[in-house]
């Protein structure tokens, strides 16, 4: 019902909001246009997608009846053969409607402490018809789960897959290391605006070449991604319909799930510098361990990693923010004297070690070095 929430700002319009969401993904994509192209790894023998399964009237009740909509839900039974004949069609010719991809956009305040008069406090929420895509969605992570192909850490609207799992595989990861008297070092990486900078020709061909879907499953996503319609409702105003040239729309259902396929290789990357990550969303970390006479070298290998995991992000036109990377040293009592206390390069901003560090992954989790 709303309780707790701070109620909508009138200090800064819809049209003015807008307007920042522009500008700002348009200078992201700024900084990005000279990048090479990006590359994909290829997909395991065997695993393709090229139609979806005919839906049932059994299919759309489940659907429905996971969903808030209380009057839907009441009258399921006489529309359900109306909706599993709609949905089909769009399955079966790769097209959806156009109704179903305009979207007006509610800015939520990150965090309560924030200006909300700030367009920057708020984040960018679509409201959107989810049916057809929870539908769509079924069959997209049943084939990914059969083939393998959903990245193992990454968190986030996947079975087994929460916010608490990711907490408890980090947390557990550093404590069994400090254990053994070793020390690590944790980075959390700040990436801007990266749901609504997703480039859709990009996307596309990641769909197509790294996890094999073609046919109407290519040509629905095409339509999904094209032709979208989205406008700003702040309070009492609303923003001008404006065409979606990039991005995928944060609170649909598709939106994470596609972000998640677009940026698997990443975790990989991270992986072939011997290091460890977890990502939950938009929100990656980046961790290494270490004898505490090894620390300088560890203290230049994480910076590598992420030289290569920036120029990777230019590729796909994403844009990582440096100078709000966080980085924690963790040792027990005995070793913190071993910890580097110098900055740490990352990109061109040199980064002091925080004594603090809280990341949010929906849940909090703080660590606390000396």
């Amino acid at each position: 019902m709303g309780r707790g929430r701070i109620p909508p700002c009138d200090a800064i319009t819809a049209t003015e909001f807008h307007r920042f969401l522009d500008a700002k993904v348009d200078g992201v994509h700024a900084t990005t246009t000279n990048a090479p192209p990006p590359s994909f790894s290829t997909v395991p023998p065997g695993c393709s997608l090229h139609a979806f399964q005919s839906l049932v009237v059994e299919d759309v009740v489940t659907a429905v009846r996971a969903l808030p909509t209380r009057l839907l839900k009441e009258n399921v039974d006489v529309l359900a053969p109306f909706l599993v004949e709609l949905h089909n069609r769009s399955l079966q010719t790769g097209s959806v409607p156009t109704s179903f991809k305009s979207a007006y956009i509610t800015p939520l305040l990150k965090k309560a402490k924030l200006n909300p008069a700030n367009p920057k406090s708020n984040r960018p929420i679509a409201n959107l018809s989810k049916l057809l895509e929870r539908l769509m969605a079924r069959q997209l992570v049943s084939y990914m789960n059969v083939a393998r192909l959903l990245p193992d850490l990454q968190s986030a609207y996947r079975a087994h897959h929460s916010t608490e799992t990711a907490v408890a595989k980090v947390l557990s990861d550093i404590l069994t290391v400090l254990d053994t008297d070793d020390i690590g070092m944790l980075t959390l990486l700040d990436l801007s605006a990266t749901f609504d900078t997703v480039n859709h020709d990009i996307l596309l061909r990641c769909l197509a070449v790294f996890y094999c879907l073609g046919g109407t499953v290519l040509s629905w996503f095409q339509s999904y991604l094209d032709g979208r319609i989205q406008f700003v409702r702040r309070s009492r105003s609303a923003s001008a319909p404006a065409l979606v040239k990039f991005g995928v729309p944060q609170g649909s259902v598709l939106g994470l799930i596609l972000f998640q396929l677009y940026t698997a290789d990443l975790l990989k990357l991270i992986e072939k510098h011997n290091l460890h990550a977890h990502a939950h969303a938009d929100d990656t970390q980046i961790y290494g361990f270490c004898l505490p006479s090894d620390a300088t070298k560890l203290q230049m290998q994480v910076p590598a990693c992420i030289d290569e995991v920036a120029l990777w992000m230019q590729s796909n036109r994403l844009h990582l923010n440096t100078a709000k990377t966080e980085i924690l040293w963790c040792a027990t009592n005995q070793r913190q004297h071993l910890i580097p206390q110098t900055p740490t390069r990352i990109g061109d901003d040199y980064i002091t070690p925080a004594a603090s560090i809280r990341t949010i992954w929906g849940s909090t989790l703080t660590l606390t070095s000396p």
